[in-house]
């Protein structure tokens, strides 16, 4: 039972992060593309915050998840007198995991306050490079997402 409640955090945790990536990115930024500055980016606060916040819980719950799940099986394989050795893709899913928490934890706390303080000073020069920056960074980890997938999905083996 506890498997499949953890099996599940865990996907719906990654559900959450990739496609709101996927909304974010390809739905949201394209259809407020053509509205003014100052609208366009208080629009784009909003919703990222809002949506940083899911994502903090959804990488935080994808991480525990993930090391509490690996650690069950490790602990199994000892146990019954085996020596746990890490499958390739597991090892690809667990370091890119943790790369992409950092870099979405740089968007959130570094990138994303610029924003905030932008909108804030109606600066929507400085507004629309932090916004830049937050898309650049939002792409690199939607790409490193779609990188785990396929390497859990087409189980990559050495």
């Amino acid at each position: 039972m506890i498997d499949a409640t953890l099996k599940t955090l865990h996907l719906l945790s990654i559900i959450v992060w990739i496609g709101g990536m996927v909304f974010a990115h390809f739905f949201l930024r394209p259809a407020v593309a053509p509205l003014e500055a100052p609208l366009r980016l208080r629009l784009m606060h909003d919703v990222l915050g809002r949506f940083f916040q899911a994502v903090l819980a959804a990488s935080l719950l994808t991480l525990a998840s993930g090391v509490w799940m690996l650690g069950r099986v490790a602990r199994q394989v000892v146990q019954s007198g085996g020596s746990f050795e890490m499958p390739l893709a597991w090892t690809i899913m667990a370091v890119l995991g943790v790369v992409m928490v950092a870099i979405f934890l740089h968007i959130r706390f570094v990138l994303y306050r610029k924003l905030d303080r932008a909108v804030a000073a109606s600066a929507w020069a400085a507004g629309g490079a932090a916004l830049a920056r937050i898309r650049t960074w939002v792409s690199i980890n939607l790409g490193l997402g779609i990188v785990i997938l396929l390497a859990t999905l087409m189980r990559w083996t050495p």
